[in-house]
């Protein structure tokens, strides 16, 4: 599967503006420390299906002509990136538990 530019720069875009939160913590954990990664990737998880919304809106209001093409695009690709990296994730925690579950006792 070939990546292609304009591919590699919207997901390079997404993951630079997730390091840009308005509090100065590490994403995922609060400012008291209680956060862990449970907490991570249920915002994470959250973000994902935010993202996808905005493609299927972007989607809708192209089909009813208040919206450019353009940004159609834009979004569509957000999402599919997105799409791409949740089953890249989920992939990885499965192949990691069948790893888990295979070792000997």
């Amino acid at each position: 599967m070939a990546v292609l530019p304009a591919a590699a720069a919207a997901a390079y875009q997404s993951i630079a503006s997730m390091g840009t939160s308005a509090t100065p913590a590490v994403a995922g954990v609060s400012e008291t420390g209680a956060g862990g990664f449970g907490d991570f990737l249920s915002d994470a998880m959250k973000d994902a299906v935010s993202t996808m919304k905005k493609g299927e809106q972007a989607a809708g209001a192209h089909l009813a002509g208040k919206t450019d093409i353009v940004d159609v695009v834009s979004a569509v690709n957000k999402a599919e990136i997105t799409l791409d990296t949740v089953v890249a994730v989920r992939d990885k925690v499965v192949a990691a538990y069948q790893s888990i579950m295979n070792m000997p006792i």
